[in-house]
């Protein structure tokens, strides 16, 4: 991966899975592994000894209140498709793995607001079959939106609403936050924490670390592609850069160019 260097101790692999199924619609399927590659990449983080916590239990060390284990690993699911609360979920239980899943909540009633393509999508009343199966739950917005090319009340109702509806459906607080396809800014972490977030998660194509920014975590996509190999070399803190570092001006640049395009076109899909 472009600027990987060596293993670095102090590094946090948070992978991030979407789909696990064999046969997911074209637009998922770059992001999509099957349930025998997925069997495979946990067998491999077992293997790596390597201890699975929650993205709570990452975001307590970086606000100061409980320090991690040695080497920890941190397993995330966006968007809430069909196989998250049964074989996935199963998979993971059945290793003693542990994860945290990001739910898009206007994808999973019949009638939400939601700018993902159709997919078999769990429905919003399974989110405590996650928790159950020992996953914790995070927010995914509502629509899936470009969160940074938002007006702040748009913005705002992405965020406020997707918590409420996940607190309502798990009588809980819901602690974090996934921006969709990792789009953030300054003005969309600001607004993360005001709307009562503690993290959120970037991606960043990197791994994160015990100095990570907690509004921009770092996470790595899982592609189709990816191997056993490339989960190894991630499980033993290389194959990819390690944040905190600032963004290049080619993610700066694509930003301005998303915004300017959504104020002719109106919000878009992030992915």
């Amino acid at each position: 991966m472009s600027g990987a260097g060596g293993p670095r101790a102090d590094a946090v692999p948070v992978l991030l899975y979407h789909a696990v199924m064999d046969d997911p619609p074209e637009w998922i399927a770059e992001f999509t592994v099957t349930p025998r590659r997925f069997a495979e990449h946990l067998d491999a983080v077992v293997a790596s000894g390597r201890t699975p916590v929650t993205v709570s239990a990452l975001a307590d060390h970086l606000a100061g209140r409980a320090p991690l284990p040695p080497r920890p690993v941190v397993l995330t699911f966006d968007d809430g498709f069909a196989d998250l609360p049964g074989p996935t979920a199963a998979a993971l239980a059945g290793r003693n793995l542990t994860g945290t899943a990001y739910l898009t909540t206007g994808a999973l009633t019949p009638s939400g607001r939601c700018l993902l393509p159709p997919a078999p999508m769990m429905r919003l009343d399974e989110a405590p079959l996650l928790e159950d199966a020992g996953l914790e739950v995070g927010g995914h917005t509502v629509s899936h939106a470009q969160l940074d090319t938002l007006g702040r009340r748009a913005l705002e109702f992405e965020l406020r609403m997707s918590k409420q509806v996940l607190e309502d459906v798990l009588g809980h607080p819901v602690r974090h936050l996934a921006y969709p396809h990792g789009y953030n800014s300054g003005a969309v972490r600001r607004m993360a924490a005001l709307t009562g977030y503690e993290t959120a998660a970037a991606v960043r194509h990197a791994l994160s670390s015990r100095r990570d920014e907690r509004y921009r975590i770092a996470r790595l996509i899982v592609r189709r592609g990816h191997t056993v190999a490339d989960v190894e070399s991630w499980m033993r803190g290389g194959g990819a850069r390690v944040a905190p570092y600032r963004d290049g001006a080619l993610t700066v640049g694509w930003r301005c160019y998303r915004r300017a395009r959504a104020v002719v076109r109106g919000p878009e899909f992030a992915g």
